[in-house]
């Protein structure tokens, strides 16, 4: 069985820290370099129920997207939930060890995996990473479908092949709007409208969509906006993660038993779809749409 740091060291030469960006919180966040790993869990956060999951695999380390203490703590006292996070794996034995941005950006990272699960075929980053003279790494991906469809079937299919959240997909733009080529970028992704409209694709998918930046960016160009659950765009790549560490134990004779969680830890729980009479019964008489 390797030890921890041997484990560390291969998941540092996919996703290197010094690729995150600089506000990010990587690496490793606790655990003892010299302890022995033959179960490795993958999960998108870091929370308690996933924490208690890896306790009840029996896993030595667990690996997230997402980062524990993205802005520092003074404290790791069992009374946060996120310092009993910590007391639950050290007491268990467990690592945690995160990739973030770092994977972002990787190749293959979060976004090629995220096309991956949406059978889109991957023509380039949308940011690309200037340090990477092979134009492969960088931020988002460009991709083209297999079949054109229109916007309402691509939400659909969207839906049908990402992970099930409370919110599922929503979509801004022409119901009829054929789509041809698409921007995806797994997480939160409104900062990246600008480089979306200079690509010229039809459509973009991302998660955590607000009003005023879909409102503007609609006003701005003919672009189909698609917004899915922020988990449920990052969760493809654990699988995509935890396929290439399967590779790497194959390859040195670890012999790792590599799982990947399938708890859903987005927050949202349930979803109330609006009701076309409800609407109508609220709407001004003067009205010809919905209700602001």
């Amino acid at each position: 069985m390797p030890r921890l740091s041997e484990v560390i060291a291969a998941l540092d030469a996919l996703w290197p820290a010094e690729r995150a960006e600089q506000w990010d919180a990587v690496g490793t966040v606790c655990g003892d370099p010299d302890q022995e790993v033959s179960r490795v869990l993958f999960a998108v956060d870091p929370v308690q129920d996933i924490a208690d999951e890896a306790i009840r695999l029996g896993a030595d380390l667990l690996v997230t997207h997402h980062p524990l203490y993205l802005r520092g703590t003074t404290t790791v006292a069992a009374s946060t939930f996120k310092g009993r996070v910590v007391h639950d794996l050290i007491k268990n034995d467990i690592a945690l060890h995160v990739a973030h941005t770092n994977a972002d950006t990787a190749d293959p990272g979060v976004s090629d995996a995220l096309a991956g699960a949406l059978g889109l075929r991957v023509l380039r980053p949308l940011v690309p990473d200037p340090a990477d003279e092979h134009g492969r790494r960088g931020l988002g991906r460009i991709c083209e479908l297999e079949h054109p469809l229109t916007l309402a079937e691509f939400a659909e299919l969207a839906a049908r092949r990402l992970p099930a959240t409370a919110q599922g997909v929503r979509a801004a733009g022409d119901p009829e709007q054929p789509i041809r080529t698409v921007a995806v970028s797994g997480g939160s992704g409104d900062s990246l409208f600008g480089a979306v409209r200079a690509a010229g694709v039809d459509a973009f998918l991302t998660a955590d969509l607000r009003h005023h930046p879909v409102s503007e960016a609609r006003a701005e160009a003919p672009l189909a906006l698609l917004d899915a659950a922020h988990w449920a765009t990052e969760w493809p790549w654990c699988e995509l993660a935890a396929a290439q560490l399967d590779e790497i134990s194959d390859r040195h004779g670890w012999g790792l038993r590599v799982h990947v969680s399938k708890t859903v830890t987005d927050p949202w729980t349930a979803h109330a779809a609006s009701s076309p009479a409800g609407s109508a019964s609220r709407a001004p008489s003067d009205s010809f749409g919905a209700p602001n």
